[in-house]
């Protein structure tokens, strides 16, 4: 069992959250954690790099000279490769780097760096976390009470919170996620997580099968 104490948002414990790491998985694999991650770092990159190739390049293509008896090497236009202001001779296009894994092995990996961070001690549970208006120095003070402010956090809630979501984001290392739009690549990035207990109740809910279609 997996016990942790429950904090409020002046960091004073006010009961304790237990539950069985089995509901979140059976075990840590590795490989596919890497797996993951470097898929989502792969769909990060831009792939918009281009040069020319001696095709693209303006300039004529006339021979520069006669093929034989200049005394000269035997050279075709001004847009060869081979010379100063030429194409390049393999060009860099622009590509599409993004690809998936299986939705199965994408979940399953998010569930397993959860546990992770369970695992290594570096959760922190809130009772509850309301911020009446966009305040930066609430969400601060929350988490100089939980003594991790400076530190890469990663912080959950139960749903999508505009006015904390506002509060949070001016403060440096800190990432606001509903519950439902946690990844394994955010929760491997960030050193902290703060999750509260509503939005810690959604993930230890079992993966929904979908149902067949009629």
């Amino acid at each position: 069992m997996i016990s942790l104490p429950i904090h409020n948002m002046s960091g004073a414990e006010v009961g304790t959250y237990e539950f069985d790491p089995a509901e979140l998985a059976s075990g840590i694999n590795r490989q596919l954690l890497h797996d993951v991650v470097v898929m989502y770092e792969s769909n990060k990159r831009q792939g918009t790099v281009q040069t020319k190739s001696r095709g693209m390049v303006v300039g004529s293509t006339k021979k520069l000279f006669r093929q034989k008896g200049t005394g000269n090497a035997r050279a075709g236009s001004k847009r060869s490769p081979i010379r100063r202001g030429g194409g390049r001779a393999f060009n860099s296009m622009p590509r599409d780097w993004s690809y998936r894994l299986p939705k199965k092995a994408v979940r399953l990996a998010t569930r397993m760096a959860l546990l992770s961070k369970f695992q290594d001690n570096e959760v922190r549970v809130l009772d509850d976390l309301q911020v009446a208006e966009p305040k930066t120095k609430a969400i601060a003070n929350v988490l100089t009470a939980l003594k991790i402010d400076g530190k890469k956090t990663l912080l959950a809630i139960a749903e999508h919170n505009p006015i904390l979501w506002k509060s949070a984001r001016n403060i440096e290392g800190l990432q606001v996620s509903p519950a439902s739009d946690l990844n394994a690549y955010d929760l491997l990035h960030q050193k902290i997580f703060v999750v509260t207990k509503s939005a810690l109740d959604l993930l230890r809910k079992p993966i929904s099968k979908p149902q067949p279609t009629a």
